[in-house]
């Protein structure tokens, strides 16, 4: 019993360390207490790595925020007298940011409905082909668009078919955030 403890207790402690690895995307921020010119906060690149004054560039992925400080502290301590006091702090993790990114929503009859991350510039006719464009059963003349104003919904209406043949292009209107396409399904005389 106390051998599956421990291997139970192993496991969590490996998991907790794994789940506090700074990963590319993550907001980090510096400070070294004897020079606030250097504080800042940095995105880690995609490739794991971090450019830092003094420093040059460290390989920050699968770090812990504290084995970073470490890193930092023993590449400026030949430009001080002392030791620099280096503190790194997650400021934001890669999926926290991404989750924070502004949304626009596509459902009814397309291939892919769900959340987008917007764009600007994002029009009607590019969010339905980020959707995986039209299904079978589109209702190809009643796609709605749904936004709030000020707290009062608005619906504005796209003919895609209009779109199509050129008639109608002023209704491919550029999307907002918290917008919402409607592709309803086709009735049943249509």
């Amino acid at each position: 019993m106390r051998v599956v403890l421990t291997l139970v207790i192993s496991l969590c402690l490996t998991l907790a360390a794994a789940a506090q690895a700074l990963q590319p995307g993550d907001t980090i921020a510096i400070s070294v207490y004897q020079d606030p010119k250097l504080d800042r906060q940095i995105i880690i690149g995609p490739t794991g790595t971090i450019s830092f004054p003094l420093a040059g560039r460290i390989q920050a992925q699968g770090l812990t925020p504290e084995g970073l400080e470490k890193t930092l502290r023993s590449k400026l301590k030949s430009k001080y007298t002392m030791t620099p006091d280096v503190t790194v702090a997650l400021v934001a993790t890669a999926k926290q940011e991404q989750e924070e990114r502004p949304r626009f929503f596509v459902t009814g009859e397309v291939g892919k409905p769900g959340p987008f991350l917007f764009t600007p510039g994002t029009s009607v006719i590019q969010a339905i082909a980020m959707a995986g464009g039209l299904g079978p059963f589109a209702a190809r003349t009643r796609i709605q668009i749904r936004r709030k104003v000020n707290g009062v919904d608005s619906t504005f209406l796209f003919d895609y078919s209009a779109f199509e043949k050129g008639e109608e292009v002023a209704g491919n209107i550029e999307l907002q955030p918290g917008d919402v396409v409607i592709v309803p399904e086709k009735g049943f005389f249509e």
